[in-house]
């Protein structure tokens, strides 16, 4: 391990008094009884300049290290953002990613005062204008149209800017891929939003997606499965257990409930009940089960309405379930 600049200095500068000073009564140094590339990484610490030194000898083993930080400080968000001279980061939910002017809609300057007639006439036309070369051709005013589409059904299901991210990524690689060929823009958007939402581990299931959706379920599921397919998006199976607290919430059921509902979903999907099932009505026949089994009754209707599925569906689950833990309806 080759040492630090600071350490070899020190050892430039130790005289030398001859080889009367080199004999066996010298002491070895810190530096020659440890092994510098063996040590243990608890007597290490790095203080508050970024050298990185041994606890007990004082070594010092690291301490030209790069600040990537800014040379300013701030102490709140407003003296962050007056001293910031970075925009805002790139995304991918805009077509442009971000990276155009915006022109703000306010008929007003920079110190809050009203523009006159003039002035607020040809602001207006600027403002046209940039809207109509932020898309260069129809591929961009596509993949626009789309991208604020993923945008209104993700605020419509409350789902994270992570998912809006991620579908959006989605989206463009389909698009670079030719796969939006003889299909609506809105069912292939819809279709990257809700193979976000599983990419992603957020529990929103294809009712609810097309619920917030221009086109059919049907037309949903079978563009998912096709993007799926050709872009090789590895989608494991949806967890019930995942839909088990927000349908609890809605019926406003107790935690035990919730326990016990997912206690049934394990035991019964261990025993190979949940093969080829749907999650949904797998976890609202669950959360079913485990109401009345914890003295919270809820209606078989109430509870499919939550999850949107039947009650026949609840019905024939439940029964399975009930009857995979050994317990007399």
């Amino acid at each position: 391990m080759k040492r630090p600049t600071r350490q070899r200095e020190r050892e430039h500068d130790r005289p030398r008094w001859g080889a009367e000073s080199e004999s066996e009564d010298d002491e070895p140094t810190a530096e020659d009884e440890i092994d510098l590339d063996n040590l243990d990484p608890d007597e290490v610490i790095r203080t508050g300049d970024g050298e990185l030194i041994h606890e007990e000898t004082g070594i010092i083993i690291e301490e030209e290290r790069i600040d990537p930080g800014p040379e300013w400080r701030a102490f709140n968000h407003s003296e962050r953002q007056s001293k910031s001279r970075v925009g805002a980061p790139t995304t991918q939910t805009m077509h442009d990613k971000g990276l155009t002017t915006t022109i703000d809609w306010k008929d007003k300057d920079a110190y809050g005062r009203s523009l006159s007639s003039e002035k607020r006439s040809q602001m207006h036309r600027l403002r046209k204008w940039q809207e109509r070369i932020r898309t260069k051709d129809a591929g961009e005013r596509n993949l626009q149209f789309a991208l604020s589409e993923i945008d209104r059904m993700a605020s419509a299901l409350g789902v994270p800017r992570a998912v809006r991210e991620v579908a959006s990524v989605i989206y463009r690689r389909a698009l670079n891929e030719d796969l939006i060929r003889g299909r609506s823009i809105e069912g292939v958007a819809t279709a990257t939003l809700y193979a976000a939402c599983r990419k992603e581990g957020i529990p929103r299931s294809l009712e609810e997606i097309a619920e917030v959706s221009r086109v059919e379920r049907k037309e949903i599921g079978r563009t998912y499965r096709y993007i799926s397919q050709e872009l090789g998006l590895e989608m494991r199976p949806v967890d019930p257990k995942k839909y088990v607290p927000r349908f609890s919430s809605e019926l406003d059921l107790s935690k035990e409930v919730q326990s016990k509902a997912n206690e049934i979903i394990e035991t019964t999907a261990e025993q190979g009940l949940l093969s080829g099932k749907s999650p949904t009505g797998f976890a609202a026949a669950a959360i079913y089960a485990a109401s009345l089994l914890c003295n919270e009754k809820k209606t078989q209707r109430e509870v499919a309405d939550v999850a949107q599925v039947t009650e026949v569906t609840i019905r024939n689950r439940y029964q399975e379930q009930i009857e995979a833990m050994g317990i007399h309806a």
